[in-house]
């Protein structure tokens, strides 16, 4: 066990370093001069020089690189050329908008998506098995922007059950804030449960071919049981890799849909930097939403070996 973790650590560490590589390169070929940005179109040419010497980005590429990466390690991630904050005070203001609604949007994937998809691999080939999976094609056939706004229309529009967007913060209470991540959470796991039926359907199906069920059935057990105790928890794997990366996925997705929702988070964080030219800012964003998503990954890794011990000894 201790070695099969030291070598997805290892591995974690490599594709730490090479994310924040690709986030580097990437933010530095976008269009546009922060320093030209910043002095404005009043600002000369010799103060733009003077400007673009003092934040560095005169040198060399990977002795810039170097340098910010250097500073991340300790923590420090730039400061904020639009809002002249440090980086990492930034994102930690918007976390408790964007993480409680990726963590909304994966319950309701999980709670809609395993049952569903248990249901129509039992009845395979019938009415049931069809319909789930003809919902699941206009979940992923809908963008998740598009079903924000169909939920926008019905629910706060037609039926006024709840704001059509902004947060209430969670000052004004717990119920309150939920009820303000609710439709959006619900618009940002659409999708994705939508996968997750078809991959749960798909692993379940697999294991009810196998031997060790037919016995079980042929030795009288309830349907119930076989389902539960010796087909879903083989079918555990395949399931929670795919929720792994939909989990993700979700965090990418919140950048669409908190504006659709007009959510304080992370995505209108980033979206605004990246308007504005805010290289500390965009980098931030984009090297804690890939590097959380290495993190689950190497998480579901380590959950690999709970449930098959035979993965950690190979």
């Amino acid at each position: 066990m201790r070695r099969y973790a030291a070598r997805r650590a290892a591995a974690l560490v490599a594709t730490l370093f090479f994310v924040s590589a690709l986030v580097f390169v990437v933010v530095r070929i976008l269009p546009g001069d922060p320093a030209a940005l910043i002095m404005g179109t009043e600002g000369s040419r010799e103060a733009s020089d003077r400007l673009r010497e003092s934040m560095g980005l005169n040198r060399p590429l990977p002795v810039q690189y170097v340098e910010w990466l250097a500073r991340a390690l300790r923590g420090d991630l730039g400061r904020s050329i639009q809002y002249d904050l440090p980086v990492g005070e930034l994102i930690a203001s918007r976390l408790p908008v964007t993480l409680p609604l990726a963590l909304m949007a994966a319950a309701f994937m999980v709670v809609a998506a395993v049952p569903l998809g248990l249901y129509a691999a039992t009845r395979h080939r019938r009415a049931g098995d069809y319909a789930t999976m003809i919902l699941s094609q206009i979940g992923i056939s809908v963008p998740q922007f598009w079903a924000g706004l169909l939920l926008i229309l019905l629910f706060s529009v037609t039926l006024g059950w709840v704001r059509s967007g902004g947060f209430e913060g969670w000052s004004s209470g717990v119920g309150a804030a939920l009820r303000s991540l609710l439709l959006p959470a619900i618009a940002l796991g659409l999708f994705q449960a939508a996968v997750l039926v078809r991959a749960t359907r798909s692993a379940v199906l697999d294991v009810l071919r196998e031997d060790y069920v037919r016995t079980a059935r042929a030795k009288g057990l309830s349907e119930l049981r076989v389902v539960g105790r010796h087909t879903l928890r083989n079918a555990l794997i395949p399931i929670i890799t795919v929720a792994g990366i939909q989990l993700g996925q979700l965090l990418a997705g919140a950048i669409v849909l908190e504006s659709v929702f007009a959510l304080p988070g992370l995505g209108r964080l980033a979206l605004g930097a990246i308007t504005a030219r805010d290289l500390p800012v965009v980098q931030g964003v984009a090297l804690f939403i890939a590097s959380t998503i290495v993190v689950i990954n190497f998480a579901v890794d380590l959950v690999y070996t709970v449930l098959d011990p035979r993965i950690r000894y190979e």
